[in-house]
């Protein structure tokens, strides 16, 4: 169905306010939320059903655990990934605009940080390269496993151009873990080879796949060590879960960002990648290609097409789910 984006936000809004989220807390979960929504990313208003998204009325206020002038740990104390992560990009963008890098990591949270090309474009706004990765709980199987050991891992890296930031937001899944929530609310299955069930067969059920294990995102290899990377700059590095080692509840991520003028000239630098833009779009297309995209192009031309209409579609299980919420 077919409904008016401020009507969606407002859904959203009364949502977090029954779920004892501040307000504060509020619009920085919304604008996050949207982010993913108006792009058709499945780390959308999805995560605002079922339990997972309550507020740990036990959290606490963010603790620095360690600082240096290029870094910073954070402790979230089982506040809202999200509030945690906005904190830690905000961080990062500081300590690259005054020394040319920043880095952050966090651990002690719970909750999803939500489409963390988010993070990633708003890093890439300020000029800056950013680098995002996210830990979370035991869902995927390493390569010739049936056993949940990764989490869904997902890296975004943003680059700034002279126009709308270059964006790479992938899960080294083969399907994210809220696609398969989305696909369970909505009565659908999901496509083959994505997972397992718990006795390791292949299955498109989303049920049996939330109980089994998701695959890596080519089946291979490749996928599995790049999960395998990712968890541990999201575990060992910040001091935060991995593999199910440690403490239940305590997921970590790790951002960065960096300064093109460390290296070149800032300026040139994003005038090079508008110019690689151009190169790869007027590339030869393949009969069937109508246009070639770069990574998060798609995305923002949804959103802007989203918001120039002032309404976007959406599932309409979903959207009923979500209203029996504040009913």
């Amino acid at each position: 169905m077919k409904v008016k984006i401020i009507e969606l936000q407002n859904l959203a809004h009364k949502i977090l306010h029954k779920y004892n989220y501040s307000t504060q807390e509020i619009e920085i979960i919304l604008e996050i939320l949207m982010y993913a929504q108006l792009r058709g990313n499945n780390q959308g208003l999805i995560k605002l059903v079922g339990q997972t998204f309550l507020k740990n009325l036990d959290s606490k206020p963010l603790e620095v655990l360690k600082e240096t002038k290029l870094s910073i740990i954070l402790n979230g104390n089982q506040s809202p990934a999200m509030i945690v992560m906005k904190n830690a990009m905000d961080g990062v963008i500081k300590k690259a605009l005054e020394h040319g890098f920043g880095i952050a990591g966090t651990n002690n949270t719970s909750s999803s940080t939500g489409a963390i090309g988010y993070y990633a474009n708003e890093i890439a706004k300020k000029g800056l390269i950013g680098f995002v990765f996210a830990g979370s709980s035991e869902t995927v199987a390493t390569y010739g496993s049936y056993e949940p050991i990764f989490g869904t891992n997902p890296l975004a890296i943003g680059i700034p151009s002279d126009k709308n930031p270059i964006v790479l937001d992938m899960a080294t899944a083969a399907m994210a873990y809220f696609g398969i929530v989305e696909a369970k609310v909505a009565g659908k299955s999901i496509p083959t080879n994505i997972a397992y069930d718990s006795e390791g067969n292949i299955t498109t059920d989303p049920t049996k796949a939330l109980e089994g294990a998701i695959m890596t995102f080519d089946r291979s290899y490749k996928s599995a060590g790049l999960a395998m990377i990712i968890e541990i700059l999201t575990g060992p590095l910040v001091g935060a879960t991995f593999t199910g080692i440690g403490k239940e509840n305590n997921w970590g991520n790790l951002i960065f960002a960096l300064d093109p003028d460390l290296l070149v000239d800032k300026e040139e630098f994003k005038q090079n990648i508008s110019l690689m833009v151009k190169k790869i779009k007027g590339s030869k297309k393949l009969p069937e290609t109508k246009e070639i995209y770069v990574p998060g192009e798609r995305g923002n031309n949804l959103a802007q097409k989203r918001i120039s209409l002032g309404e976007i579609e959406i599932e309409d299980n979903l959207y009923n789910q979500l209203m029996k919420i504040i009913n």
